[in-house]
């Protein structure tokens, strides 16, 4: 029977220390204060061997969030699986905008498109006073997510299984926000990292990566009220081509902002 200290050297040999210490919290349901404190600890059979297969899968690469079910956006912690995209601090830029679009609205009506956990739509819902909030996805297993986190924040969002705005309906927003699917099919990044494991539905969209963001910009102003806003994610290098589209499909008021990298990362205009 081995020590929680022999465990974590045993695991600093496969991945970092810090994911070996967020792999055993995560199984012995404590935290990294409470491990320091019993290092010298036995650990029974199960919860090392437990351990064990999570170090085993994080050295083959799995994603961390994968293996704890959980990633923090915004300050919640939201559950997450292999059916949606881990919540990256990127798009905390998009709930930044999306919050300063409908400041002083009373009741403003939000559409979050391709929402995967939840995490744009949820923290909209209990960020901003009064939202009523829609949130759409393809993926069943994706609404499934997001939907419990949802309830597990207490936070009121209306859910729709949708292919984009296809089974929407009537009806239109102040404001719509997507993070879409952006990266080119074929793209190298694709073959790396996270990305190995995440949906391929939340990841690329045509030769180009743009084929998601051209059906948002086109469709989108058919849902917004007069003023309305819209706003999405993009990938990095794709700045001046979604500026493009913004402006053959009409929008006023462009904007592209930055991320804390200084990568425009969301751009964005408004409907007549």
């Amino acid at each position: 029977m081995s020590s929680i200290a022999a465990a974590l050297a045993a695991a600093r040999q496969a991945i970092p220390p810090s994911e070996a210490r967020w792999l055993l919290a995560h199984v012995l349901g404590c935290n990294g204060a409470w491990l320091e404190a019993h290092r010298d600890d036995a650990m029974d059979a199960a919860p090392a061997a437990a351990f064990a297969a999570l170090v085993a899968r994080r050295a083959a690469g799995e994603p961390v969030a994968y293996l704890l079910r959980c990633r923090e956006f915004y300050g919640r912690d939201f559950a997450v699986s292999p059916a949606v995209l881990i919540p990256r601090p990127e798009t905390e830029l998009l709930v930044d905008l999306a919050k300063a679009a409908v400041a002083g609205l009373a009741a403003p009506r939000i559409l979050d498109l391709g929402t995967g956990s939840g995490c744009v739509a949820v923290t909209l819902a209990l960020e901003v006073a009064g939202a009523d909030v829609t949130a759409l996805d393809l993926s069943a297993a994706a609404l499934a997510v997001a939907q419990g986190n949802a309830e597990r924040l207490g936070a009121a969002v209306h859910f729709v299984r949708s292919d984009w705005f296809a089974a929407l309906g009537a009806g239109r927003f102040d404001l719509i926000v997507a993070n879409p699917p952006y990266i080119a099919a074929g793209d190298p990044h694709l073959a790396q990292g996270d990305l190995r494991f995440e949906p391929e539905l939340a990841l690329h969209c045509g030769a180009d990566g743009l084929d998601a963001i051209r059906r948002i910009v086109a469709a989108a102003p058919g849902y917004l009220h007069g003023g309305g806003r819209l706003y999405f994610e993009h990938g990095y290098d794709q700045a001046a081509a979604v500026a493009a589209l913004l402006r053959a499909a009409g929008y006023a008021a462009i904007e592209q902002h930055r991320d804390l990298a200084g990568i425009v990362r969301v751009s964005g205009g408004k409907v007549a």
